[in-house]
């Protein structure tokens, strides 16, 4: 599978429109999903991929509404909003990995805008000393963590594989 697939207006790549009509369908096969919106200063150097994407104060998640392409146009609509909104294109680079579109408008070239499927934040917790049970169920184990003073309490049921595994790992 190709890892990036890179449209730019007026290119004469032989390819250049099978990656537009790819970045088109993903575009439209967006519709009714969260996504997160950010958008950037390119820098100096010109490659967007130097640029820190970590959440910043105006950066959006919305769900996509009626996401479309015409000609080399991006049109959607956010929630609760009757206004289409749209940007024309210079370039478009998609990165199939992480489900993420880099959008360089025509009218703005120091502009990039990164719209992507949101990435799956995992909490962290930390328990120190905690209290640890293992019980059966059935032919699995149920693990529990449990710390007194944080008042909290993680089950985890484990196969026999999985707790072999632990313990393994543990060692």
């Amino acid at each position: 599978m190709q890892v990036k697939t890179v449209w730019q207006f007026g290119s004469a790549e032989p390819e250049n429109a099978n990656h537009f009509a790819t970045i088109a369908q993903w575009w439209s096969s967006l519709t009714g999903k969260d996504v997160t919106w950010r958008q950037r200063l390119i820098p100096q150097s010109g490659n967007a991929m130097e640029l820190n994407w970590d959440l910043q104060r105006f950066d959006e998640r919305f769900q996509l509404i009626d996401p479309q392409v015409r000609g080399t146009t991006l049109y959607w609509h956010k929630p609760d909003s009757p206004q289409e909104r749209n940007t024309t294109v210079s370039k478009l680079e998609f990165d199939h990995l992480h489900q993420q579109l880099y959008i360089f408008p025509q009218s703005q070239k120091d502009i990039v805008i990164r719209v992507g499927i949101p990435e799956i934040v995992f909490q962290t917790l930390t328990m120190s000393h905690p209290q640890v049970t293992v019980t059966s169920v059935g032919s699995d184990r149920l693990l529990i963590l449990k710390d007194e003073q944080q008042q909290l309490e993680i089950k985890a049921t484990l196969t026999a594989e999985a707790l072999n595994q632990l313990i393994q790992q543990s060692s």
